[in-house]
């Protein structure tokens, strides 16, 4: 099965009026992002959302064929659509937006398919920033949109590029999804939902959405203690999802039919889960962490850690602010409104330092609470702020925030971004959340 990235784009040199959006309708690209494989053993309740048709496929190749330039009448490569992949490959690498990306696979079916073998997509993910999912706000013109099985219909909710602010994108969330689940997590470019016992994995560009077997009944718990995450992109073989509650951890061998449980050891509680450097780690929120086995069977162990400077984290009463764990290239840091600490385990044990500066870097923080987290390396390059958080929003797009908690003394409201037909912000299960898209964690698939 192919995957196909499904967004609306709508790009002009200067900022337009709404009037002038809506006489020129927005054009749509396809962007396939990878091959699922050989696997079938995926659940029936896999399904397929917001695909292009074939005759739009069809008319966009007939386009660009119409525009390039007639083939010279000599042999080897025919045109632009023959040039090799070796040279495809490094054009791909060049390129420095998520708006350029999208116009050159939508280019012609060559180049869309060296995109798909480009054996390094995941480098995106440190070369540019994260896209700014709003489920809250929402395009009012047109009606809901069908979903390709017939039984959803589809919201379609605004996105910003940061790279781009003058890019109008939009991605379809299914609109039960919105209104009725709660999001327990985000991983591999998928956000995770949790509703009535089952777990629901949406894909909201590509409009893949996977459905889980029902939870075991000892997974009954607050809301508030579901987290999720994905150990591999859904179309990798060995792609599981990790759920974990207040008392036990689940894992769902993608594709399966059925659970396993973990149940944790006494006074455990697990707020988050990442992977950091091929290990996944569970985090209580206050500085303790825990390695995870996957196999051969489901296992936890205590890594033993100290934090520097924890009296000063504490309030008169002794609580802190509950922590949140973001993977910054080789480091694991801990975060929260007012204070960094990153992990150093070249000790025994292993201790929480204090972090002042993150000099080439910037943090993504998702009003969401599930949201995971995010980084990027040299943000100038696209026109960022490095040693910087960006939080995400309602009552704006984002806000810059020092790493200690203290205001940007630069601080910079973005500019108000041209939407794609009108918009209105509404009520939403979802908050905004950072997100990178799902191509760019296919590496190590078989494409």
């Amino acid at each position: 099965m192919k995957w196909t990235l499904h967004c609306c784009i709508t790009a002009s040199p200067k900022a337009s009026s709404l009037e002038e959006e809506e006489e020129e309708p927005a054009q749509t690209c396809a962007l396939p992002v990878g091959e699922e494989g050989a696997r079938d053993s995926r659940p029936p309740s896999t399904t397929t959302r917001g695909l292009p048709s074939a005759a739009h496929h069809a008319e966009l190749q007939q386009t660009v064929c119409r525009l390039s330039p007639r083939p010279p009448a000599f042999s080897g490569p025919q045109g632009w659509a023959d040039l090799p992949d070796g040279l495809l490959h490094s054009i791909v690498a060049r390129l420095g937006s998520f708006r350029d990306l999208l116009g050159f696979a939508a280019a012609c079916p060559s180049w869309r398919g060296a995109f798909s073998s480009y054996p390094s997509k995941s480098m995106f993910r440190t070369k540019l920033p994260p896209l700014l999912i709003q489920p809250h706000v929402r395009r009012l013109q047109g009606p809901l949109l069908p979903s390709t099985d017939g039984f959803h219909e589809l919201l379609t909710c605004k996105v910003v590029d940061p790279a781009n602010l003058n890019t109008a994108l939009h991605c379809q969330i299914p609109q039960g999804t919105l209104e009725n689940m709660v999001c327990i997590g985000s991983s591999c470019g998928n956000l995770i939902y949790y509703c009535d016992g089952y777990c629901h994995i949406v894909d909201v560009f590509t409009g893949v959405e996977v459905s889980t077997p029902r939870l075991p009944s000892s997974a009954k718990t607050w809301k508030f203690w579901f987290s999720g995450i994905l150990t591999a992109p859904l179309a990798s073989p060995n792609s599981h999802l990790l759920v974990s509650t207040d008392s036990s951890l689940f894992d769902w061998h993608v594709g399966s039919n059925s659970w396993s449980e973990l149940r944790y050891p006494d006074l455990v509680v697990v707020d988050q889960i990442v992977e950091f450097n091929g290990q996944f780690l569970l985090s209580d929120g206050f500085g303790s962490i825990y390695a995870l086995q996957l196999a051969p069977q489901l296992s936890v162990q205590e890594i033993t850690t100290e934090i520097q400077d924890w009296s000063e984290e504490l309030d008169e009463e002794g609580w802190t602010e509950r922590w949140r764990l973001v993977v910054c290239g080789d480091m694991l840091l801990m975060h929260n409104a007012n204070r960094l600490h990153r992990l150093d385990m070249s000790t025994n044990p292993a201790v929480w330092i204090v972090v002042e500066k993150l000099h080439n870097w910037a943090l993504f923080i998702g009003a969401e609470l599930k949201n995971a987290p995010l980084s990027c390396m040299r943000p100038e390059l696209w026109g960022g702020r490095s040693n910087i958080k960006y939080f995400a929003s309602k009552s704006q797009t984002w806000t810059l925030v020092g790493l200690c908690g203290t205001p940007d003394p630069v601080q910079d409201a973005p500019p108000i971004e041209p939407v794609v037909g009108s918009t209105q912000a509404v009520r939403s299960s979802v908050s905004p959340l950072w997100l990178y898209p799902s191509m760019f964690y296919s590496d190590s698939l078989a494409e």
